[in-house]
């Protein structure tokens, strides 16, 4: 039998946020399937998305009716080798992960599957269960939510200039350079920090380059001054990595303007839940 929990794991991901719950999406939905009677099954790729679509749809469900701190982003996933792991070119950008909260969980599947996985409205209706013409709503729906009109998400492209950029980011505050290190940010730069329920953080969420810049500096200074950066790729965008006495500490992901060369907002993921599948990863 094929083994498809690679291949089934980023469409769970893309709808739950979470790489933890994801693989135990596919194990419920796998152990299923080999446990029950497989007649009339035609397609069995098709009938194990659709099955793993609907579980993920339903464990967001609950997970968006539980009470969730200020700022939850999505939990992260290490793509580094993507270009040779062909299922982790599946796995969406990060900044569109945060974006698709905005969504509820049917208008997510519908998006992912046509924009990510180019299935025809006909199939989406099928895994939905429902029909063409609500297909397409949701989809109308899902992108009217996301984009300003006229907008599209642009691919997140990792470059010798982005490389450069965030080595003078990280250069400017070890040398605690406030105006170079506002240079380097958009002027209505955002910055999300998530500490889950356990670890309380700074500040969650704070927007404009000088408050951010203040804030970076703070952060840095109290809390990191004695880490080890590693420089990496998360959701197919730059990140840092921060280890502190050889434990992971918090995972900093940029997104970057390929117009202006400067950083569109960073997303800081410091919930020790969320870090210890990508602790494991780089161990």
């Amino acid at each position: 039998m094929k083994d498809y929990q690679n291949e089934l794991f980023p469409y769970a991901y893309n709808i739950a946020g979470s790489a933890e719950d994801a693989r135990d999406i596919v194990q419920d939905v796998l152990t299923h399937y080999y446990a029950s009677p497989r007649e009339g099954i035609e397609n069995e790729k098709a009938y194990l998305v659709k099955s793993v679509i609907n579980h993920a749809i339903n464990a967001k469900n609950r997970k968006k009716r539980t009470l969730q701190p200020e700022v939850w982003l999505p939990e992260p996933v290490a793509t580094e080798a993507a270009d040779t792991n062909v299922y982790l070119k599946d796995i969406l950008s990060y900044s569109l992960l945060v974006l698709l909260e905005k969504l509820n969980a049917k208008e997510r599947a519908a998006f992912i599957l046509r924009e990510s996985f180019d299935y025809s409205h006909q199939e989406i209706a099928d895994i939905l269960s429902t029909t063409e013409e609500n297909s397409r709503k949701l989809l109308s729906r899902a992108k009217t939510k996301l984009f300003k009109p006229g907008e599209a998400e642009a691919p997140p492209v990792r470059s010798a200039q982005t490389n450069v950029l965030l080595e003078n980011y990280i250069n400017a505050i070890r040398s605690r350079n406030l105006e170079k290190l506002e240079h380097l940010l958009a002027e209505d730069i955002a910055f999300y920090a998530d500490g889950g329920t356990k670890l309380n953080v700074v500040k969650r969420v704070c927007i404009g380059a000088t408050e951010v810049a203040e804030l970076l500096m703070l952060v840095f200074h109290k809390y990191q001054a004695s880490s080890d950066i590693k420089a990496t790729t998360i959701n197919h965008q730059p990140a840092f990595l921060y280890y502190y006495q050889g434990r992971l500490i918090s995972c900093q992901i940029f997104d970057v303007s390929p117009e202006s060369g400067r950083i569109l907002q960073i997303n800081n993921v410091v919930d020790p839940e969320k870090l210890r599948m990508l602790a494991q990863h780089f161990a």
